[in-house]
């Protein structure tokens, strides 16, 4: 049974990333290995073809391959997010379509920098959410990227407008502000309360869920930490939520690094066993001889910090 998005949604969606061999194609069988290792993290969803998952480097036919496999794979065991941003409208939505009749739970849009204002955002996300109507939209708010930010009352606004936008994908910054000024903003209006899950590789995830964050919607190669840290916070253990979260911190960090932080995850993620190849498909950073033995000591110091810690717990 496909799960449909919803305002409620909340718990850590994991971004996936998408896994290639040596010489750039899609690698099927770490796909299955990777999706298998997202459902045992325990993660409450799982985001497909976003930027971390390099989806403007995919063919179309390559995106309807990936999210056919992941999609029969989840076998709707929890919600899948598909990423359809594109310059063209009528791509955008034909992989929109393609991805709910496979049972997605909903697609996530970026704004286009093309549109310039917030009110041609706004006027923009109007259409697509009719010509979508029903499907649940997450509006994938990073300017970094996309350089088209919104303000907390544009995005007001926007909720306001388009119905079937259920959810904010936040990576703004400065984000924290924000973030508390779009929760301000949306009960001052009287707006329809929508999740909000945070990005940023969850670099400032204890403070946004603080802040009134829903979880988190980002990639990091120990989606377990990210779990561990949302449950321990919606249970009312914020303390504990944050020694966890303070145990990853450096590699959190060392993720986190524009147009590098793809190469550290992939390797890391290799690294368990997940995937079989750490390469990005080109034009894609890899990492130096020097940067393998940075991460290999960063996680080695994970380990023994993860073992001393289960060695004083269990004491």
């Amino acid at each position: 049974m496909a799960h449909r998005l919803t305002e409620d949604a909340r718990g850590v969606y994991i971004i996936s990333a998408t896994p290639f061999t040596d010489d750039g194609a899609i690698d099927h069988t770490s796909i299955d290995k990777l999706t298998d290792f997202y459902l045992e993290s325990g993660v409450d969803g799982i985001t497909i073809l976003g930027i971390m998952g390099e989806a403007p480097k995919l063919t179309g036919p390559e995106s309807i391959a990936v999210l056919t496999q992941v999609l029969e794979r989840v076998d709707g065991r929890v919600p899948v997010i598909v990423g359809v941003s594109n310059p063209g409208l009528d791509n955008m939505y034909a992989l929109a379509e393609t991805a709910m009749d496979k049972g997605a739970a909903g697609v996530m849009v970026a704004p286009n920098a093309a549109a310039k204002t917030e009110s041609n955002v706004i006027n923009l996300f109007e259409v697509i959410g009719k010509k979508l109507d029903g499907v649940p939209i997450v509006y994938q708010d990073f300017p970094l990227t996309t350089s088209m930010p919104i303000s907390a009352g544009g995005f007001a606004a926007l909720v306001e407008a388009v119905p079937n936008v259920v959810m904010l994908k936040h990576e703004d910054w400065p984000g924290l502000p924000k973030l508390t000024a779009v929760r301000q903003t949306s009960q001052q209006r009287g707006t329809r309360r929508v999740s909000i899950l945070c990005g940023n590789g969850g670099l400032y995830l204890p403070q946004e869920l603080a802040r009134g964050a829903d979880g988190a919607m980002t990639g990091f190669a120990y989606p377990e930490m990210l779990v561990e840290v949302v449950k321990r916070f919606h249970a009312g253990d914020q303390d504990g939520a944050e020694d966890v979260f303070d145990t990853y911190l450096p590699l959190v960090r060392h993720e986190q690094q524009p147009g590098f932080g793809l190469a550290v995850r992939k390797e890391i993620l290799r690294r368990r066993g997940i995937i079989a190849s750490a390469a990005t498909r080109a034009p894609g950073p890899k990492l130096d001889a020097t940067g393998h033995a940075e991460l290999t000591r960063m996680m080695e110091r994970l380990a023994r910090r993860l073992d001393g810690g289960m060695a004083a717990a269990a004491q």
